[in-house]
C-alpha cells in the first residue's frame, strides 16, 4: 500500500500495544519526527511503562508536538490513540496550526498484539488489556473521517504494515521552486479591455481572438483572484486566464466571488447579489459547455501559494505569517475573506481587522480584495485592489523589482455601496479597516538574534534591549527617519613610543595583517556624530519617511535624539544643507530626491554643552585651584629652604597637565548662538532612494562631499584625508607626519579606514574604521595626569577584544538597516537593526576606548 502523507502534517499511529505502531514510525519516519508516549513517560518518570505519569506524559508530548507544528515540521504521534477522547486533542492540535491530521490504523489480528506482548518482559499487563484497546480501536474505525482525520489509512495485517511505502506529499500551496519573475495582477472583475492593457504594458504578447498571452521574457502572470462579477466581460477575463493557467503562463488564485459564482452554478442556493447576477446573464449567452469548464477551473483553485523560496505568498485577502503553507478551513476562509472584527460600517458592508498592521512575517504577502485608491507597502505587504470596476485603476506588481503597473478605468462600470475616490481622498475604508505600518514592544523585547547580510546573525541580549527601550520610547526621533545609527569605533592598538598611547603605525600593521593594503585616513573632527536627512521636498520626506508634509529633513545623534532642538536653527540648518545639495548637483548625480549623510557637527559644546560644564569644566577648575594652591603653598616653603624641591617640581608638572586638560577641552566647545556658529564635517554619504553607498569607496566619498562642502563653505568642514600604501613605508610615514601635526595643532587625530570601505579579513568582517587620537585630545578622556609614566604603563594594558567586537556588530547592523530601508522593507524590519545598535552600546566597555 501507497500511503501518501501532506509533507506537513500531524500523522497519528492508532492501534493496540504489540500492533507494531514504533516498528513501522522508525522505519518510516526520522528519529525526531516521531513523539512516543512511551518515550514522554521515561522523560518525566524514568520508566516508560510507568501508567501513573500518562497525564503528565502526554502534556509534554503534546506541547513538543505543537512547538513543532509551529516550527513547520512534520510530527508523527505514537501512542494507542484508540479512544476518541485521546485523539480529540491531536485533531484540535491540527487545527490550531492549520494542518491536516492523518490516521495510520493497525488494524492487525489481536493474537498478534497478544503474542507480542507476552514476549516483552517490560509488559507486565495481561491480555484482557489487548482485548479492550483492539475493541476500541474497531469502534474507531467508523468514526475517525467525522472526528477530523482528513485522511485515514487502514493496515488489516501485518503483511500490510510490512508492505506499506510512505510518499511525502507536497503542499498544494507549496510552489516554492517557482522563482518567476512574476507580474502579480489585482482584482479584474470582468475589465477584459483594462487586463489586455494591463498586460500589454507588462510586454505581454496578448491574442484577443484566441485568449491566449505569452511574455517573451519568459515572466508568469499570478492573478490574486476575483477574476468576475461587476465588469463588462467577466467570460472573457475567464476565457484569457483560463487559457494562461492551463499553458503554463500563469497561476490563479480564488476570490470571494470566485467561490459564489462556484456555488451558483453546482446549483446551490445563493443570494444573486455584489455582480454575480451580471456574471451569470454574461455566461449565458457562452455555450453550455463553457460554464461547466468555468466550474470545473474555479472549483480546483488553491487557496493562496508560497512563491520563490518562501519570499513570496499570493492570496486574495492576504494572509497572516501563522498560516502561509498550511492547509485548513480557516485558512481557506481568511484567503478568500481576510478577517473582520464582527461589526458593521453605516454602509452595511463588514469591517475588516487591519491584519497588515501587524504582520511580521519574512515573506512578501501580496493581496486584493478591499479597494483602495494607491498601493502602499505595509510592513511587507501590498494590496493591489485599486478599484478598476469602480472607476478607479487595474494594477500589477512586477516581482521581485517591487515595481507597481497600473492602467486606468475605461469607465465606471458598477456603483461601490461604499464611496470609491480613485485620487486617494475618498472613504472606502473605514479606520478601522486602513492597515497602518507601525512598530510594536514585542518586536524589540527579549533576546534576539538579527540576521546581517556582513556579519551573520548578531545577538541582542535581553538586559541591552530593555535599556535601549528607555532611550528609544522616551528621547528618539519620530522611528521614520531614525534609519540608521552609526556603530562605535575602536581605536588602534596600544604603542609603546615615547608618551603616546595611540600611533598611527599600529593601525596600518593591522590593516595589512588583513591582507588590505590601501586605506585612507581621514581627519577626525572633535565634534559630536550626527546623521542628516535631507529631502528634495516635503513630498519625498511624506512619501518616504511619513512625515507630515512640513518637514523635509531630520538631524539625530548616534543615540537616535534630535540634534538641534530649536525650531529655527534646526530649520535654518537643514534649508542651507538642502541647498548645497541642491548646489553640488548631487540630487541628479546620485539618481535620488532623498540622501543620508554621516558627518561630525561642531562645537562638540553644541550636544554635549552639560557634559562640559558638569564633568571636564568641574574637574578642570578644580584641579587648576587645588594644584595652583599647591604649588604656591611648595614654592613659598622652597624660599624658606625647606627640602621640597622633588614635591614642587612634581606639582608644576601636575599644573602643566592640568592646564593642557583645559585647553583641550576648551579648543572644542564655543557658544552657539545662531547658524554661524554651527559647522558640519560629513565624511559619508550613506543612502538615497533605492539604493546605499556605503560600499563605495572612501575616496569617492571624500571627492563627492568635497563638491558639497564647497557648495556652502561657511556651514561646511571639509574634512582632510590622505591616502595611504600600507606595503609602502614612505607613504606611511607622510601620513604619520600628517597625524603630527594635526595632534600638535589641536587636532583629535584621524580614522584610517580600508579604502574599500567593507572588507572581510582573515577572520570575518574587517574593522571598518580604526581611530588614532592624540596625546593632548587622550588628556580629556583619561585625566590630565594620564601621561604620567605610572599611569601610562598602566592604560597600556587595557584591553581592546571587546571594543572591536563591538563596533564590526554595530557596524553590521548599521549597514543593515540602510538596505533594508533602501530596498523599502517594512519599518520594523529596519528599526530592528537600528534599535540592535543602540541595545549593544549599553554592553560593558570601557567609554573611555
Amino acid at each position: 500500500m501507497n500511503i501518501k502523507v501532506p509533507e506537513l502534517s500531524l500523522v497519528v499511529l492508532v492501534g493496540a500495544s504489540g500492533s507494531g505502531k514504533s516498528t513501522f514510525a522508525a522505519r518510516h519516519f526520522g528519529k525526531t519526527e516521531v513523539l512516543s508516549s512511551d518515550f514522554c513517560r521515561a522523560l518525566v518518570g524514568d520508566d516508560e511503562n510507568d501508567q501513573s505519569v500518562t497525564a503528565e506524559a502526554f502534556k509534554v508530548l503534546n506541547f513538543i508536538a505543537a512547538t513543532r507544528l509551529e516550527l513547520g515540521k512534520l510530527t508523527v504521534v505514537d501512542a494507542t490513540n484508540v479512544q476518541q477522547d485521546s485523539r480529540k486533542p491531536l485533531v484540535q492540535l491540527a487545527r490550531d496550526h492549520h494542518v491536516l491530521p492523518v490516521a495510520v490504523v493497525f488494524d492487525v489480528p489481536e493474537k498478534v498484539c497478544i503474542d507480542r506482548n507476552v514476549s516483552r518482559p517490560d509488559r507486565n499487563f495481561g491480555s484482557q488489556v489487548i482485548r479492550r484497546q483492539h475493541s476500541q480501536l474497531r469502534r474507531s474505525l467508523r468514526s475517525l473521517e467525522r472526528e477530523g482525520f482528513r485522511r485515514v489509512f487502514v493496515l488489516r495485517s501485518v503483511e500490510e504494515v510490512e508492505a506499506v511505502e510512505i510518499e511525502r506529499e507536497p503542499s498544494w500551496t507549496n510552489r516554492a521552486a517557482e522563482h518567476g519573475p512574476f507580474d502579480i495582477i489585482g482584482d479584474v472583475h470582468g475589465c477584459f479591455e483594462e487586463l489586455v492593457e494591463l498586460l500589454g504594458e507588462m510586454g505581454w504578447e496578448v491574442d484577443t481572438l484566441a485568449h491566449t498571452a505569452s511574455h517573451p521574457g519568459s515572466r508568469k502572470a499570478v492573478f490574486l483572484g476575483d477574476l468576475v462579477d461587476r465588469g463588462p466581460d467577466s467570460p472573457g477575463v475567464l476565457r484569457l486566464v483560463m487559457n494562461m493557467v492551463s499553458s503554463g503562463q500563469a497561476v490563479c488564485v480564488p476570490g470571494n466571488h470566485e467561490n459564489k459564482l462556484v456555488r451558483a452554478l453546482k446549483g446551490r442556493d445563493v443570494q444573486v447579489t455584489h455582480g454575480l447576477g451580471e456574471t451569470l446573464e454574461q455566461l449565458k449567452a457562452e455555450p453550455p459547455a463553457f460554464s461547466e469548464e468555468v466550474r470545473d477551473f474555479l472549483d480546483g483553485l488553491i487557496s493562496h501559494f508560497v512563491l520563490d523560496d518562501g519570499h513570496l505568498v499570493v492570496a486574495h485577502a492576504g494572509m497572516r505569517e501563522e498560516m502561509q503553507g498550511r492547509a485548513s478551513g480557516a485558512v481557506r476562509s481568511f484567503a478568500l475573506y481576510g478577517e473582520t472584527t464582527g461589526e458593521t460600517d453605516e454602509f452595511g458592508l463588514p469591517v475588516r481587522f487591519p491584519w497588515a498592521s501587524e504582520y511580521r512575517g519574512k515573506a512578501m504577502v501580496v493581496y486584493g480584495h478591499t479597494p483602495t485608491p494607491d498601493t502602499e507597502w505595509i510592513n511587507n505587504t501590498i494590496c493591489l485592489d485599486t478599484g478598476c470596476v469602480f472607476g478607479g485603476r487595474l494594477t500589477a506588481l512586477r516581482y521581485p523589482e517591487r515595481e507597481v503597473v497600473s492602467v486606468p478605468a475605461r469607465a465606471t462600470y458598477y456603483e461601490p455601496v461604499k464611496p470609491f475616490h480613485a485620487e486617494g481622498d475618498g472613504a472606502e475604508r473605514t479606520e478601522s479597516e486602513r492597515p497602518r505600518e507601525g512598530l510594536d514592544i514585542e518586536d524589540v523585547l527579549g533576546r534576539r538574534g538579527i540576521e546581517t547580510r556582513l556579519n551573520g546573525r548578531t545577538t541582542i541580549p535581553e538586559a541591552n534591549a530593555s535599556a535601549a527601550l528607555e532611550v528609544m520610547s522616551r528621547f528618539a526621533i519620530d522611528p521614520r527617519w531614525l534609519i540608521y545609527l552609526p556603530p562605535t569605533m575602536a581605536p588602534a592598538a596600544t604603542t609603546d613610543e615615547g608618551d603616546l598611547l595611540e600611533h598611527p603605525q599600529q593601525a596600518f600593521d593591522e590593516f595589512r595583517r588583513e591582507g588590505i593594503t590601501n586605506v585612507v585616513c581621514e581627519e577626525k573632527h572633535m565634534g559630536s556624530r550626527a546623521i542628516v536627512v535631507v529631502c528634495r521636498s516635503p513630498e519625498t520626506a511624506e512619501r518616504r519617511f511619513g512625515g507630515d508634509g512640513q518637514n523635509f529633513g531630520m538631524a539625530f545623534t548616534r543615540t537616535g535624539r534630535e540634534f538641534l532642538t530649536d525650531p529655527e536653527l534646526r530649520d535654518e540648518f537643514l534649508e542651507r544643507v538642502l541647498a548645497a545639495v541642491d548646489s553640488a548637483g548631487l540630487w541628479e548625480s546620485l539618481d535620488t530626491d532623498w540622501l543620508a549623510f554621516d558627518c561630525e557637527l561642531l562645537p562638540w559644546s553644541a550636544k554635549a554643552e552639560e557634559l562640559l560644564r558638569t564633568q571636564y569644566a568641574a574637574v578642570g577648575a578644580a584641579g587648576t585651584a587645588g594644584v595652583k594652591a599647591a604649588v604656591e603653598m611648595l614654592e613659598g616653603a622652597a624660599t624658606r629652604g625647606m627640602g621640597v624641591r622633588a614635591i614642587l617640581d612634581r606639582s608644576r608638572d601636575r599644573a602643566e597637565m592640568v592646564a593642557g586638560f583645559v585647553e583641550a577641552y576648551g579648543r572644542y566647545a564655543w557658544p552657539v548662538a545662531s547658524i554661524r556658529d554651527i559647522k558640519l564635517a560629513p565624511f559619508q554619504i550613506l543612502a538615497g532612494e533605492g539604493k546605499t553607498f556605503v560600499e563605495r569607496e572612501h575616496t569617492w566619498q571624500m571627492e563627492t562631499l568635497g563638491g558639497l562642502c564647497s557648495a556652502d563653505d561657511e556651514l561646511f568642514r571639509p574634512t582632510g584625508y590622505r591616502v595611504v600604501d600600507v606595503m609602502d613605508q614612505e607613504s606611511q610615514a607622510d601620513s604619520v607626519r600628517w597625524w603630527t601635526e594635526l595632534t600638535n595643532t589641536g587636532g583629535e587625530g584621524m580614522v584610517v579606514k580600508p579604502n574599500e570601505a567593507i572588507v572581510q579579513g582573515r577572520k570575518g568582517l574587517a574593522q571598518p574604521g580604526i581611530k588614532v587620537r592624540g596625546r593632548e585630545y587622550l588628556r580629556i578622556i583619561y585625566g590630565p595626569e594620564y601621561t604620567a609614566p605610572p599611569n601610562l604603563e598602566r592604560l597600556r594594558s587595557r584591553g581592546l577584544a571587546r571594543k572591536r567586537s563591538l563596533a564590526v556588530r554595530e557596524f553590521a547592523l548599521g549597514v543593515e538597516a540602510l538596505e533594508r530601508f533602501a530596498r523599502n522593507e517594512p519599518l520594523y524590519r529596519v528599526h530592528e537593526c537600528v534599535f540592535g545598535v543602540l541595545a549593544l552600546e549599553s554592553e560593558p566597555v570601557d567609554p573611555r576606548l
